[in-house]
């Protein structure tokens, strides 16, 4: 009995660690595909458990891979990408060291409070970026950008999964709808930024 039980302990602590890979895993659909292509940003946002959602995203970029990265990992660049982000700033680590530690603030409205985030990203350049919460309000954060060439290099997908858990008390389908609606936003300034960046 004790090594059935100690074998099904065994069991469930791989399920949960595998379950932050399985969910990363996320590749657009060929439908998925023919929106981006169209050069439309595609987004959805899916209940998942323990109140958190899980976000899958994706935009194409007609801008290569190393400028699109360097907007994404530059602190000053925040608020021109999230534009309710009010501070940005490293507080240990670098890219250099191939992660580091940020904090992020970001405005809150009548429906959600100021959220205060501290994460670490995990950077291997140019093609993914994975963070995780390590402090701040957010009740869980998990998730990954990742960067794919198109055109030969000239052009670059990106794709978006994040799981995170806000700690408010408004009801979830309308956490949901927010999100769905700005994390578009958030990737149609990215390719703004990206390919004014590459002109430059």
């Amino acid at each position: 009995m004790k090594s059935r039980l100690i074998g099904m302990a065994t069991f469930a602590t791989a399920l949960s660690l595998a379950a932050p890979a399985l969910a990363l895993a996320w590749e657009p659909s060929r439908d998925v595909q023919r929106i981006l292509v169209s050069g439309r940003p595609w987004a959805e946002v899916l209940p998942d458990t323990n109140g958190a959602v899980l976000i899958h995203a994706a935009i194409d970029i007609p801008a290569p891979a190393r400028a699109v990265w360097a907007l994404m990992t530059d602190c000053r660049m925040a608020a021109r990408l999230v534009v309710t982000v009010t501070s940005c700033k490293i507080l240990s680590g670098d890219q250099q060291r191939g992660w580091d530690v940020r904090e992020q603030v970001t405005r809150g409205n009548i429906f959600l409070p100021e959220i205060h985030n501290v994460m670490r990203n995990d950077f291997q350049p140019f093609s993914v970026i994975r963070f995780r919460k390590v402090g701040g309000n957010l009740k869980a954060e998990a998730g990954e950008w990742r960067l794919e060439p198109l055109s030969g290099g000239a052009g670059t997908r990106v794709i978006y999964v994040n799981r995170v858990a806000v700690n408010i008390l408004a009801p979830a389908a309308l956490v949901r709808a927010g999100l769905k609606r700005d994390t578009p936003k958030v990737l149609v300034n990215l390719r703004r930024e990206s390919v004014a960046a590459s002109h430059r």
